[in-house]
């Protein structure tokens, strides 16, 4: 399923401006339109379009199905053993306080 319309994704990477002649911050801008994305790349420091293409959109795995197959995962792991009732607790013990006392 494709992202919904509109959707977009932004990137920034190191790349060479053929503008400013330099190594520059170089933004990627892909904007979703239906089954289309057009990809924009333009240069941060001197605000130039280098690059602007339009393509066919590709098809995204549902994260959902991902999820769903760790639940079901879980849930066939044998659970827990309960700690029985029956069983007998330790005798507690009183512990020796160390009481601070006022200064008379």
């Amino acid at each position: 399923m494709n992202k919904r319309p509109g959707h977009v994704k932004v990137t920034t990477e190191v790349g060479y401006c053929s503008v400013c002649g330099r190594s520059r911050n170089l933004r990627r801008e892909e904007h979703q339109l239906g089954n289309f994305v057009r990809t924009v790349v333009t240069c941060e420091t001197c605000h130039r379009t280098l690059s602007s293409t339009m393509g066919v959109a590709t098809a995204e795995e549902p994260a959902a199905a991902a999820d769903v197959a760790a639940v079901e995962a879980a849930a066939t792991e044998a659970p827990k053993a309960r700690r029985s009732r029956t069983t007998a607790a330790k005798p507690k013990t009183k512990a020796t306080k160390v009481r601070a006392t006022k200064p008379k």
